[in-house]
């Protein structure tokens, strides 16, 4: 039975490093780290050297972070399924095992259906929320908040994103208890990861820019002092709302800006797994289309497409975001190319955000639908629709 390498995550986390960034340094997919730190696979040989020099550690601290054991997953599941039957017993170590859950299932986020996580997902955090009820000491009470912060967050993007970022109450209501259980910690970075992903309906599911400014510069007060990956992440999303509002000087105001806040990210920030090098430019990208301007997008979503190759929901943002750069310079065989790999990452995860962009690429092809290469993505869009 596979355990966790809690000591080979805390020394990834001590060097400044998420599990995209460490798999983009490494050249591999962001799931191989995860399943190195659940234990269930170990890094091949000819990696290790490589691995150790990135972690900053010999080769013989490196095996010895890779043979850690900690407690059989089984054991753990026995003490949670008790905990369960008698809430009163809940301890830590149910505690943990249910945090694990939700990590695992935050993890196979960016690369797995939502559908086929939502039930888990569900269940985890109804969970905690019975455990919480029940639980006999404050210092386990504090745990399941902070379970339950992490749990209803993921709900919320899973059910949005499962409804193609239709169902705005729902997400809304999860991320919302999501931050009154993290007041419940006094714990700003978790709430401001609740509110910033609250700005994400507003913006891209209500279509409301106004909304969405004021929720992610809210989020931006929140984390200050706390995160600068949170704080740049939500200046890179104000970017985008005043993007969308047609003001170009605050939208690249603020994109200097969250530049510099991911600039000054250390190890210690209780966001930093949530950090990719890519993010900027994704961002960065999708302002200029919204200001108009394709003929800048195209580069930095062209860069960023490159060193995305991780088959994941961002993925297939970035390649729809491409396509449609290159729609409006005119440039159809290109914008074909675009659209077709980003179909092939949907197909694969079947992303909201993905599924409508291409969708809208699709819309934008109209006036060239008679040409052979724009006919080829309309097949595959009407396959994809059928089977969405």
């Amino acid at each position: 039975m596979a355990s966790r390498r809690q000591r080979f995550a805390q020394r990834r986390k001590a060097v400044g490093f998420s599990q995209e960034g460490l798999a983009e340094r490494l050249g591999i997919d962001r799931s191989t780290v995860a399943r190195w730190e659940s234990g269930e696979t170990e890094p091949l040989p000819w990696l290790r050297p490589k691995l150790a020099r990135v972690l900053q550690v010999s080769i013989e601290q490196l095996d010895e972070l890779l043979a850690e054991a900690g407690e059989p997953e089984a054991l753990a599941d026995e003490r949670l399924s008790y905990a369960l039957e008698h809430p009163r017993s809940v301890d830590l170590v149910a505690v943990a095992r249910l945090r694990e859950r939700v990590h695992d299932l935050d993890t196979r986020y960016d690369r797995a259906p939502s559908t086929s996580l939502l039930a888990d997902a569900g269940q985890c955090l109804g969970q905690v929320s019975f455990l919480r009820a029940h639980a006999a000491t404050s210092r386990v009470r504090r745990e399941l908040f902070a379970v339950e912060t992490e749990a209803a967050t993921l709900m919320g993007q899973l059910v949005w994103d499962a409804s193609q970022r239709r169902d705005h109450a729902t997400a809304r209501a999860y991320f919302d208890q999501a931050v009154n259980a993290a007041r419940q910690l006094r714990d700003p970075t978790a709430e401001g990861l609740a509110l910033l992903r609250t700005s994400f309906v507003a913006l891209y599911g209500e279509k409301n820019p106004e909304a969405g400014l004021t929720l992610a510069m809210r989020t931006a007060e929140t984390v200050k002092g706390s995160s600068d990956v949170l704080t740049g992440l939500a200046v890179l999303h104000a970017a985008e709302a005043w993007a969308m509002l047609g003001q170009r000087p605050d939208c690249e105001q603020a994109l200097s800006q969250a530049e510099a806040c991911f600039e000054r990210i250390r190890a210690a920030d209780g966001a930093a797994d949530l950090f990719s090098p890519t993010q900027h430019g994704r961002l960065a990208g999708s302002c200029y289309l919204f200001l108009k301007d394709a003929k800048r997008a195209e580069p930095i979503l062209a860069t960023t497409a490159q060193a995305l190759r991780d088959r994941s929901k961002s993925q297939a943002i970035v390649l729809g975001n491409l396509a449609l750069a290159r729609i409006r310079q005119k440039k159809l065989d290109e914008a074909a190319a675009s659209l077709h790999s980003a179909i092939d990452v949907v197909e694969m995860t079947w992303g909201g955000g993905g599924l409508n962009i291409v969708f809208g690429a699709g819309r934008e092809l109209r006036p060239w639908r008679q040409v052979p290469v724009v006919q080829d993505v309309y097949d595959r869009l009407l396959t994809l629709m059928t089977a969405a």
